[in-house]
Order: structure tokens, then sequence, then C-alpha cells
């Protein structure tokens, strides 16, 4: 078991990343304590940034079963993708909330603690006695954060918010798909979103406290941070008077802007963006430069209008070509373009090796490859933490705060850890 002091605050070196980059030895968050009573992957999202950037992180669990993102699934050495994910770095140490002795231990770590945040049911820290604004009568320097569902007001206050339901409420999933079918996305989009609106906010916080104020209680909804992401949809179809349509992996207001199918089966994606790229497409990588004034395909609004006989037409091209015949005539004209890739072409991308992107990081299940963070400074790198086992440091971290091995071992007998 590490000790609570392991948690690679100080100098910038860890689990197998050479870290040390430069003059600078300390990350920018080596001095930050957070406190976190949180799960599945938002507030975990925006913990981990922090973590990353130096921070320790003391994730408060559920004794025997932890953080209940632990169980979606086992693809990761037996671990949950998800949990891998989020997840390093940080501290766990377990506690039944339910036990006023178990918060008594977090509010001594909230004594010395720089930030609070949480994202359990909706009213469930103010009842365990954790409310923004009472803690923040207690700790003025603190810095307080909420993730929610919906917010702390309003009609849909204490309705649940999983990602999917989210993404329906905030119109997302009226946008993608197909004509026929619409999806959500394959991604934690709300979830991601309030995480990362979360992490940038307590970044603010810090810093206008090092500037002399005080602490801060913010409040960050799924529904918000998703629902500034929606702006453009929201605005074509509030002036526009009609949504954007969905055009599966097209886009609904660019043409050609999509994938098309080339002669030996695969797909390429390409986008124009303008006028300038349109004529180019048209002479160097169709070779038919009298579709620049064809009026089906004159202007965007045009090409828009006439899709599926614009697709029809650049496919027609393409299938005389393999997909490397494409990219090749593509790239000579400056036009955008990408592959398809698979999940697993995505992992064995060249770009990532070609720049030093993977790092390894331990787990209980052994060490395991993770992708570094994609903000890169030229003076310093981000810590690669460990994944922590449930409760794993538990026992350190109760040390530190005054607790004696006997006074451990009474409360792991009464179930309090």
């Amino acid at each position: 078991m590490r000790s609570a002091s392991d948690s690679g605050v100080g100098p910038a070196v860890s689990h197998g990343c050479a870290v040390e980059r430069g003059p600078v030895t300390l990350l920018p968050l080596h001095h930050v304590t957070v406190v976190a009573l949180e799960q599945a992957v938002a507030a975990p999202f925006a913990t981990r940034q922090l973590a990353d950037l130096g921070a320790r992180v003391i994730k408060i669990e559920r004794p025997g079963v932890g953080d209940f993102a632990r169980g979606y699934d086992e693809t990761v050495n037996g671990m949950s993708s998800h949990f891998v994910w989020l997840n390093r770095g940080k501290q766990s140490v377990t506690l039944n909330l339910k036990d006023a002795r178990a918060r008594e231990v977090v509010t001594r770590l909230l004594e010395n603690a720089d930030v609070f945040i949480q994202n359990l049911a909706p009213g469930a820290a103010a009842r365990l006695g954790f409310g923004g604004e009472e803690l923040r009568r207690c700790h003025a320097r603190l810095i307080v954060c909420n993730l929610s569902g919906y917010g702390e007001s309003g009609p849909y206050r204490d309705k649940k918010a999983y990602d999917l339901l989210v993404q329906c409420e905030t119109g997302l999933v009226s946008t993608t798909g197909t004509p026929d079918t619409p999806a959500k996305t394959g991604i934690s989009t709300a979830d991601i979103a309030g995480g990362m609106y979360a992490y940038s906010g307590i970044l603010t916080a810090l810093y206008n406290r090092e500037r002399g104020g005080d602490g801060a209680l913010l409040n960050v909804s799924l529904f918000d941070a998703l629902g500034e992401w929606m702006s453009y949809p929201a605005y074509y179809a509030a002036y526009g008077g009609t949504a954007p349509g969905r055009a599966g992996a097209s886009h609904a207001a660019i043409a050609p802007y999509g994938p098309f199918r080339c002669g030996d089966g695969h797909v390429i994606n390409l986008g124009i963006q303008n006028q300038r790229e349109w004529q180019r497409f048209c002479t160097e990588v169709l070779g038919q430069e009298a579709l620049v004034d064809d009026p089906r395909f004159a202007a965007n609004s045009a090409r828009v209008a006439n899709r599926e006989a614009l697709q029809a037409l650049i496919e027609s091209v393409f299938a005389a070509l393999p997909a490397a015949g494409v990219v090749e005539r593509l790239d000579r004209a400056g036009i955008a373009n990408a592959r398809l890739n698979s999940m697993q072409e995505f992992w064995d991308h060249p770009q990532h090796d070609a720049r030093g992107r993977w790092c390894e990081v331990d787990s209980p299940r052994g060490r395991i490859r993770a992708l570094r963070p994609p903000v890169i400074s030229d003076d310093f790198s981000h810590r690669m933490g460990a994944i922590p086992d449930i409760g794993e440091h538990t026992d350190g971290v109760l040390h530190d705060l005054g607790y004696s091995d006997g006074d451990i071992q009474r409360l792991r007998q009464a179930g309090v850890v």
C-alpha cells in the first residue's frame, strides 16, 4: 500500500514516464489538495485533469465496491475502461458516509483542502453536511464545485441526468444520426462537457484566490455545459426556422463535407470550406473544371440542396481509385481529408508514436498504456500517476490526519472505512 504522501506531488517523475523537462521540477498544482465525492464520469474527469497537473486528489469511495464506474466493464486487464481513463494519479479512501465517524474524516480533510468537488445525487451532499454554502461559511478559502444534471434550481433540479438523457434534453440526439434514425454520440459528451467546465472553473477560482481573493462556490450542470456546445444548431433553428438536418457523418450545412467511398471499398472523409477549395477540388481532384460553375454546385447552399447528386458524382470519380490514390490527390490539392479509422487504428496511429504521446502507468493489474494529456508545455510534463485500488490509500490518509493503527482497525471493524 502506498502512503498518503505517495501521490506524485513534488518532483515530477512518476511511473515509467520521463516527465521532467527544463528547469521546472514541480507541477503547477503541486500545492493543491482536492477532496472529491465523485462517481461515474463528469467529476472524475475534472479531477483527473487536476491530478495530471500535480494536485493531490483524495477520492472518497464506498467501502467494498468503490465508485460504481469500477464495474462498468472488465476490459483493461480486468478493470473498467471508464475507471482506468478517469482516475489515474488519485488516492482512494473508502468511507461509509452514512456513519458520522466517516463524515468526521471528510470534515477533517476539508480543513486543509483547497478544492471540494462532488457529483452525488441532487441534494445528497447537503444532507451529509457538505452543502456548498455551509462549506463556504466554514472555509473561506475553499473552492467548492457542485456538478449536477440540471442545476441547483428549476423544475428539472431533482431529475436524474445520465449522459444519454442530457444528450436528449439538449437536442444533441436530434442532430446526430441519419435522416431516418437519430443517434447518441459514441462518447459521454454531456459528462465530458460538464467535467471540462468544472475543471476550467476550478482553475479560474484558484487563479483568483492566488491574486488575493477568497474561495468560491461553483455550480456546473451537464445540461448547461452541453447546452453551450449546442449553440450553433440552436441558433440555426431559432433564427432560421428549421433545425439542421441529420446527415450521418456528413455536415448538415456544408457540402461536400463527409464520407466518400473509394474503389477499394475504403472510406475517405473530406471537407470543402470555401469557393477557392471547391475550385481546386473540381479541377485538381475530380478533373472536371466545368463543375466549378455548374449551377447545381456553384455555391455551398446549392451543393447542400443537391447533396445526393454531388455525392454520386464524386464517388463515380473515386471508384476508379484506391483510397491511397484519393488521399494523394486531395493532399496535393490542399483539400482537408481523413481516413475513417477504427478504434484499433486510432490506438495504433503513427502520430502517437512519432510525437511520444504514449506513456505507461501503474495499476492494480499491472502497467497499462495511457495517452499523455493534450496540452503540451515546454516547462513541465504532466504527472501520469497510478490507477488506485479500492481504498488503497485509506490507512495512509487517516494516519496523516492523526488516526492511530488502533483507531483505523476499529473503524474498519465497524464498517466505517
